[in-house]
């Protein structure tokens, strides 16, 4: 029964993100990169797309998701005063699948050998979910090429997450995304249609394996960190508010100095809807990153 259940809110889930996916699809339509294109990374290569002008900064996103999908609406936003820099993780989007492992450690470079490729020395890095993971994992490992640092419903360890979401980590299976959106998102870019099932496995198995950043790594990133969650996600808000102190938060401000991270519970949001929120993220963006 209890697996049925996180089956059945993994649904819902997917339902919700057609709905995003629809409204995103119309926007992109009308905005293009200004340059895009592949970066040999690792023995395998990476898409990546550029828009706008400005300070650089990085999009990584979800598991299962493109560009798109996860970034559409809060892109052209962006891109009015940023370098936007949206890459689409191994086996992702227009990025083909890769029997090379899969690993935070590994992905966190490919956004390096990206950032080489485009001659950017340093950047803002934006991750959602498992973007999130790589993007704790990138300013672990080169913490000089990172500005500011912000995650959005994500943790660097599997028990930031709620039981509940690692049980249903560990429940998935290809046919529950027969007909999804993520299929049919894959289907409109992928260089080859026929390693979906490959990657769904691949992805799966890395969800379903424990991972954990570390704590002592988390608490020397010196960056500024701006954590954005819906109160609802699926995080575990007691692991979410002792991240906020590893990172310097979680103080009293009146009687010092205000934290240079800062956190962000947004109220009545789910780990998929928060997403949705695009004035209310990109409020928060806006004025971090400024």
């Amino acid at each position: 029964m209890k697996n049925l259940f996180n089956t059945s809110n993994i649904l819902k889930s997917l339902l919700l993100i057609a709905v995003v996916v629809s409204s995103v699809s119309r926007l992109n339509a009308q905005v293009k990169p200004a340059d895009s294109g592949y970066v040999p990374v690792n023995g395998t290569k990476v898409y990546y797309e550029v828009y706008g002008n400005g300070k650089p900064l990085v999009l990584l996103h979800g598991a299962f998701m493109t560009i798109g999908m996860n970034w559409g609406e809060l892109v052209p936003e962006l891109a009015k005063t940023r370098k936007v820099i949206a890459i689409e993780l191994q086996g992702h989007g227009h990025t083909p699948y890769s029997e090379r492992k899969l690993s935070h450690s590994t992905l966190a470079n490919d956004v390096v050998k990206v950032m080489d490729y485009l001659k950017v020395d340093s950047a803002d890095v934006a991750g959602y979910s498992f973007g999130g993971a790589i993007a704790y994992e990138f300013a672990i490992q080169s913490p000089k090429r990172l500005g500011k640092l912000v995650i959005i419903s994500s943790t660097y360890k599997s028990t930031g997450w709620l039981p509940e979401i690692n049980n249903a980590f560990k429940n998935m299976k290809p046919e529950l995304f027969e007909n999804s959106p993520m299929k049919a998102a894959y289907d409109a870019v992928a260089p080859d249609k026929t390693k979906w099932i490959p990657f769904l496995e691949q992805m799966m198995a890395s969800a379903a394996a424990p991972f954990d950043l570390g704590e002592a790594n988390i608490s020397k990133i010196t960056a500024p960190v701006l954590i954005i969650a819906g109160d609802n996600d699926g995080l575990d808000k007691i692991e979410l508010a002792k991240t906020y102190q590893l990172l310097g938060g979680g103080k009293v401000a009146d009687f010092g100095v205000m934290p240079k991270s800062q956190l962000a519970i947004v109220p009545a949001q789910g780990h998929v809807s928060l997403m949705a929120q695009t004035k209310t993220i990109l409020g928060y963006l806006n004025g971090f990153l400024k």
